[in-house]
């Protein structure tokens, strides 16, 4: 896979699967756009990703915000190919325990987020002919997990509107299709088990959500995202390819 002179933006790359992505789309000689909120972040993935990467900082859920970075990446490498929705977070809770304020903010960037970034993307890419879109969703949309009510939610909707784009935008030469990671060892969790009352329990019970007993590498979801975004992957579109070790099969 070649993305030699092709511009790649990759939200959410300061950690995890967006900074492996992104380095990976580095190595295969795209120019990388490094967009996240933490700018600090963007440009330590910038500097590692070497001289055709770009730190851009981003607040995915501001429309603002996201138009100056569309417009950055165009004025500094000329036009868009593949844009990687992949900013996101989550918390634990059901609806009864999350509140209103929590639900709207984990909204306007797991899933608004996607919206506008791809509404302001897709004009440059439609002039390519040949633009991709990759979000990452998530397992749990298609079979859903205890006590994350608001996460689970806009990774569903993560996945409808991959479908949905993907059939408005064919005419326009644009592929639209999206990862479903299990649970992938990144900061979020590396944070979490250290923060835990027992962190080898909770690490157990991480590894174990699997068949094959271990967490997910953001390496191995990158890849995945790296192939959907290649033209050796050119009929595929409006899919939705699970990555989660087995899990959703349990």
């Amino acid at each position: 896979m070649n993305f030699t002179d092709q511009t790649v933006i990759v939200t959410g790359a300061g950690s995890g699967i967006g900074r492996a992505t992104a380095l990976r789309f580095g190595e295969l000689g795209a120019n990388v756009a490094i967009a996240d909120k933490n700018e600090a972040a963007a440009a330590d993935v910038a500097a590692a990703a070497g001289a055709k990467a770009l730190a851009v900082t981003v607040d995915v859920s501001d429309s603002a915000s996201v138009r100056a970075m569309v417009q950055t990446v165009v004025d500094n490498f000329g036009g868009i190919d593949v844009l990687c929705n992949n900013a996101g977070f989550g918390f634990p809770g059901s609806v009864l325990e999350i509140d209103e304020d929590n639900w709207d903010r984990l909204m306007s960037v797991n899933l608004k987020g996607v919206f506008l970034c791809s509404k302001y993307a897709i004009p440059e890419l439609a002039k390519t002919g040949d633009g991709r879109i990759v979000n990452t969703s998530s397992y749990t949309a298609a079979v859903g997990i205890r006590n994350r009510a608001a996460y689970v939610a806009s990774k569903g909707g993560v996945s409808a509107l991959t479908r949905a784009m993907a059939l408005d935008h064919a005419d326009q030469g644009i592929r639209v299709n999206a990862v479903a990671p299990g649970t992938v060892n990144s900061p979020y969790f590396d944070k979490m088990i250290r923060e835990s009352e027992d962190p080898q329990q909770l690490l157990d019970e991480l590894n174990g959500r699997s068949p094959m007993h271990r967490m997910g590498r953001p390496e191995e979801i990158a890849e995945a995202i790296i192939w959907l975004a290649a033209k050796e992957s050119s009929f595929a579109t409006g899919s939705v390819l699970t990555i989660d070790g087995g899990t959703s099969t349990w």
